[in-house]
């Protein structure tokens, strides 16, 4: 896999690098601000991406609009947004076309690196990693109808859905069977008006798509 960083915090830039390239990921560029990083979007076409949200100019949302833009060079670019911050503005235009390929990690939460390179990994697959704070901030700008119709558990669902769990995970997860986790995930399909498509990280994509069509 061929991977490009874009991190303005030299410390950790070079400590992801490392990471990386233990981990048997190849590295093929990293920068420290949003311009470089889409020049080399456009030159290298990386396999995925980890982008941070801060950086110069200005260090407020750069790289998180710099993904963005990734995006739309690339449709269907895989992006690791590894950040200190929740940007939901533009982490909902990030996730605007629901086609997966998405993560959005907060630096205090990743705990152990298994984590993020599963993320990492599942993200580049096409599927989600989101943390679960930009996930209840995300929810959080839609709590008018339907999303209010659900119940605190299928809350719980949607939320580890969108973090990217498969059902037996998730069952594990609340301590729940799995056939009861199937019955909240199409509970939860029913009262969105979408379609009981529970195949993979299609059903993560299309909840993630309606969210942002709340908007």
């Amino acid at each position: 896999m061929r991977v490009m960083i874009a991190e303005d915090d030299a410390l950790l830039r070079e400590g992801l690098v490392l990471l990386l390239s233990t981990a048997g990921v190849q590295v093929i560029a990293a920068v420290d601000n949003a311009e470089d990083f889409l020049a080399a979007v456009v030159a290298e076409r990386p396999d995925a991406v980890v982008v941070d949200v801060r950086m110069p100019p200005t260090h407020r949302d750069e790289g998180l609009r710099a993904a963005v833009r990734a995006r739309q060079i690339h449709p269907g670019l895989p992006v690791l947004v590894l950040s200190a911050h929740v940007e939901t503005e533009y982490a909902v235009e990030l996730l605007a076309d629901g086609s997966g390929g998405v993560g959005y990690l907060l630096k205090e939460r990743v705990g152990k690196v298994e984590r993020f390179l599963d993320s990492l990994h599942r993200v580049a697959e096409g599927g989600t990693a989101m943390d679960p704070e930009v996930i209840a901030q995300l929810m959080g700008r839609r709590a008018a109808d339907p999303l209010a119709a659900l119940t605190a558990r299928e809350r719980e669902v949607l939320a580890l859905m969108a973090e990217g769990y498969n059902n037996s995970t998730i069952a594990e997860l609340l301590v729940v069977s799995d056939g009861a986790v199937q019955k909240h995930i199409r509970n939860i399909f029913a009262k969105l008006g979408l379609p009981a498509d529970d195949r993979g990280h299609h059903r993560v994509r299309a909840v993630l798509a309606y969210l942002d069509r709340q908007g």
